[in-house]
């Protein structure tokens, strides 16, 4: 879709031809590969990097289209997030040196990128998820000023009808209502594609079904999301909320969400995959087209099917079956979409070869895998993976297994006998998947952000320690370690926020409230319990109403008479209020000038934190 001019599709006219082209798409497809005009190999492989870009307090920076025009190469384009950049890497042939070739142009694109980011004062954050992104940065605002997002966007809320309902729940619990498609910008990730022999594509494809809870588990690295703690890779729970069409799914329209897993095993021929997705989802967008693809074919031309690519771009499984053409040749591969950006180069380097050679490394015994293995019990694996990560124990083959024994004593030697027996040269196997073994032995990336997280919780605010793990990556990141090798984040070393900090650095977000209906008796034993002395006064929507102190409510101690009074005829209405990205100099002053202890702070008129004399 990236390479289209896309439109709505509205009218009648554009609908009926739209679908006239997107069905004859489907049997030029049959023709190709009846008439053996799909290419059979060489096989190949690309990859898809997308990155982050932040300001020096390692914050979201919204200049992508500048970027991307001071960086002037065809390998880049955009995102849907204003803050991201994808870089498209060149397919490699696979065989000898192909993943270090390739990790060799994504270390100098990368380079060249850093360079004109850098003139900037911008610097590119490898991560799944951005631990510094904030709620602000997921509005419409923060859109790429491209028309086909904007149409995309209009095409999923009008779908739709409704806010998005986020709710995703790990250690902590995120509960969000959203208006826009934006929270996808979110995720950044590492898009492996494998091209693939048209003969037995199909149970390849199923193959890849099979092995993508365990790989997921061990490349997971993006188990936050607005500083809460939820899933190992959340982008999963995400994506699949953040553009999911369906207004509702009860029973009697119950449909499959867009970002899916899927619902069975594939079977029948590969068209069959594509007449799958334009049977469950409807087409919502369209483009110019020009040629016929099937007269195209009796030409001895080969089409490009942009009507079937266009209605592929709009529908996310996490292994998702792609047409393509490459030296005017038809081709076909598997992009694996499930692996997070990062945390090292080295890291997607791995993980890209770790799943290649699990997908060549198939044993004869696994053939056929739709007939043996239900396909509950591998979906069921891939969205453990997605919670738990390495935790995970998975049912493989019928019994229950540690990520750590799978890996290790089945899929790490099915990788090795995948790539040598596809010519990958031996020097090549053992460095990348060293890296996936040591991660085994050690820590993911998912587990080292977690563990640093919550040592930083114990002596920063969550928004600064948000900050902090996001600098200490890109560090990390920049001496070109992998993650396995990361080690503790030290405070002492993160000194430099201190210079510009604001409200947001040092409020409470964790902070007790009541009603104005509330009896100050329970004001008063709230204050005592908890040994606070600002109570702010909201409403059911979270609108401030009044705030009480512990000097307005002292008095009423031994005062029995008056103590079942409401908080109403109490609380001080006339407030003063901060926003929560003011610097701290502002806030001083306010307290000072007023000589009040407290701030509650507000955003859209509603509370969010509050901060007092003890946070400064």
């Amino acid at each position: 879709m990236g390479d289209l001019n896309v439109a709505l599709l509205n009218t009648k006219k554009d609908r009926a031809n739209y679908i006239y082209h997107l069905l004859n798409d489907i049997k030029a497809l049959d023709m190709l590969i009846e008439r053996g005009l799909i290419d059979d190999g060489p096989l190949r492989i690309g990859a898809e990097q997308e990155f982050c870009m932040v300001n020096n307090q390692f914050l979201p920076e919204s200049r992508s289209l500048e970027i991307l025009e001071d960086i002037d190469d065809k390998h880049f384009t955009t995102e849907i997030g204003n803050y991201n950049l994808e870089l498209n890497l060149d397919t490699f042939q696979l065989g000898g040196n192909c993943f270090s070739e390739l990790h060799n142009q994504l270390k100098a694109l990368l380079g060249k990128a850093k360079k004109a980011a850098a003139k900037k004062d911008i610097k590119i954050v490898l991560a799944g998820i951005l631990p510094s992104l904030t709620i602000s940065n997921v509005d419409e605002d923060s859109m790429t000023e491209v028309e086909r997002y904007v149409v995309l966007n209009d095409a999923i809320k009008q779908s739709r009808r409704k806010s998005f309902d986020i709710h995703i729940k790990g250690v902590d619990e995120l509960n969000l209502l959203h208006d826009s498609v934006m929270l996808e910008g979110c995720n950044t990730s590492f898009q492996m594609h494998l091209q693939l022999s048209p003969e037995g594509f199909v149970d390849n494809y199923n193959w890849a079904q099979a092995i993508a809870g365990p790989i997921l588990g061990v490349c997971t690295n993006s188990p936050l999301l607005f500083g809460k703690e939820l899933w190992s890779e959340t982008r999963i729970a995400l994506f699949t909320q953040s553009v999911d069409t369906r207004a509702n799914s009860y029973l009697l329209n119950q449909k499959q969400s867009r970002v899916s897993f899927g619902r069975s095993w594939q079977t029948g021929s590969i068209t069959d995959i594509f007449k799958d997705n334009i049977t469950r989802f409807r087409s919502f967008l369209t483009t110019d087209f020009t040629r016929d693809s099937v007269k195209m074919i009796e030409n001895n031309e080969t089409p490009r099917l942009r009507a079937l690519q266009l209605h592929n771009g709009t529908v996310y499984p996490w292994n998702r079956v792609c047409y393509g053409v490459l030296n005017d040749k038809a081709s076909l591969r598997i992009e694996n979409r499930y692996i997070p950006s990062g945390p090292s180069t080295d890291d997607e380097i791995a993980n890209m070869m770790f799943w290649v050679g699990v997908m060549l490394g198939k044993p004869k015994q696994y053939n056929n895998i739709h007939e043996q293995w239900d396909f509950k019990d591998v979906k069921n694996n891939f969205f453990n993976a997605a919670r738990y990560g390495m935790a995970t124990q998975f049912y493989w083959n019928g019994k229950y297994v540690s990520s750590h024994d799978l890996i290790i004593d089945e899929l790490l030697p099915m990788a090795y006998k995948g790539l040598y027996r596809h010519g990958v040269a031996p020097k090549d196997a053992e460095y990348y998947l060293k890296i996936i073994l040591n991660r085994v032995r050690g820590h993911n990336g998912s587990e080292w952000m977690v563990r640093n997280y919550r040592s930083l919780l114990k002596t920063h605010k969550r928004f600064e320690a948000m900050q902090i793990l996001t600098a200490t990556m890109y560090s990390k990141q920049e001496k070109g370690y992998p993650v396995s090798s990361w080690g503790t984040v030290h405070h002492s070393d993160q000194s430099f926020f201190s210079s510009n900090k604001i409200v947001k650095h040092v409020m409470s977000t964790d902070i007790f409230s009541v009603g104005k209906k509330d009896s100050v008796d329970l004001v008063l034993n709230m204050m005592k319990w908890k040994n606070i002395h600002h109570m702010p006064v909201i409403n059911n929507d979270k609108e401030l109403l009044g705030l009480i102190s512990w000097t307005d409510v002292k008095a009423y101690l031994d005062d029995k008479s008056n103590k079942h009074n409401s908080v109403s005829k109490l609380m001080n209405t006339d407030i003063i209020a901060i926003d929560q990205y003011a610097s701290l100099e502002i806030a001083k002053s306010l307290m000072e000038k007023n000589g009040i202890g407290s701030l509650p702070v507000i955003k859209n008129g509603k509370l969010i934190g509050l901060m007092t004399k003890n946070d400064l």
